[in-house]
């Protein structure tokens, strides 16, 4: 019966060490074991694991990667831009013994190490570069955390820039640049469509040039798309040649022939009919705008002389 009891008993006291020393490591955690104060060189894999109790104490460490958001910096350019910046960190535990013996709380300095390195990279670099060129800052961001961050048995997987805040006077200087930007592409691309279109007309008129019917049917199809509008008025062009074809013969029909000489005083007294002078035709339209005036009588004295 007493033996009964100690067995009992035994399985009892084995039962309570054994709970006492049990633990359970998760598969994305490992286990560090400190006996007596000082760390164990094998560390604890996922599954259950025994301690010994009261000499051991198991330290568990997780290894996923861990979001670490970087709050909002401050910080001036180097061309003199007030900015403010923010940005995440990715990053996970290689060695949790270094992470552990290195380091008192490896989270918060990973974040204070994030927070000087972005306000060190803002300093270093150019607006410009902020807003187009963030693969390498981000790239640049990385190696300054990671730097340290080794030390302390972490690896920084990457390290992203969010959002850059711009000052509001600064937002508006920027869309006018942009905005003359836009109106200077305008430009040029309109004098482009200008200078080939000029080209075109240039072809276009070398080809009408040599070739007459070519025009005379370009003005057919015109009247013929104008007249398809359903249009009360038909403005049809006249040719600019037959213009001046009518007036060079108008110039010629109105000069006038070679001029007669005027018979002389006596000549009516004579008998003899001089030839008279041919009119021209402004002489004759004057003539016919006029009427025609009535000679003045004259009276002549013995002497021959006029009155």
């Amino acid at each position: 019966m007493i033996v009964l009891d100690v067995l009992i008993a035994a399985l009892g006291l084995g039962a309570v060490w054994t709970a006492a020393s049990a633990r359970v490591i998760k598969q994305y955690e490992r286990g560090l074991v400190f006996r007596f104060g000082r760390v164990l060189e094998t560390v604890r894999g996922p599954g259950l694991t025994l301690i010994t109790p009261g000499m051991d104490r198991l330290r568990k460490v997780n290894m996923q990667i861990v979001t670490m958001p970087i709050p909002a910096q401050d910080g001036i350019t180097r061309d003199n831009v007030t900015v403010k910046v923010d940005a995440v960190v990715y990053f996970n535990v290689v060695d949790p013994v270094r992470a552990i013996v290195n380091v008192q709380d490896y989270l918060f300095a990973v974040s204070q190490v994030a927070q000087t390195s972005l306000r060190s990279m803002i300093g270093k670099s150019e607006l410009d570069d902020l807003l187009s060129n963030r693969e390498r800052l981000n790239q640049g961001l990385e190696v300054m955390i990671d730097s340290p961050a080794l030390d302390w048995g972490i690896h920084v997987d990457r390290v992203e820039i969010k959002d850059v805040a711009l000052p509001d006077s600064m937002k508006r200087s920027m869309s006018r640049q942009a905005e003359a930007e836009r109106e200077r592409r305008a430009r040029v691309i309109t004098a482009d469509g200008e200078l080939q279109a000029s080209h075109k007309l240039a072809a276009a008129a070398a080809t009408m040039a040599d070739t007459p019917t070519a025009l005379q049917l370009r003005l057919l199809e015109t009247v013929v798309e104008v007249a398809a509008e359903k249009n009360s008025t038909l403005v049809l062009p006249f040719p600019v040649e037959l213009l001046r074809f009518l007036e060079k013969s108008g110039n010629a029909a109105a000069e006038p022939k070679a001029a007669v000489p005027d018979r002389p005083e006596g000549a009516e007294e004579s008998g003899t009919t001089a030839p008279r002078a041919v009119e021209s035709a402004p002489e004759r339209s004057v003539l016919r705008d006029i009427g025609t005036i009535a000679p003045t009588a004259v009276s002549r004295t013995p002497n021959g002389q006029s009155s």
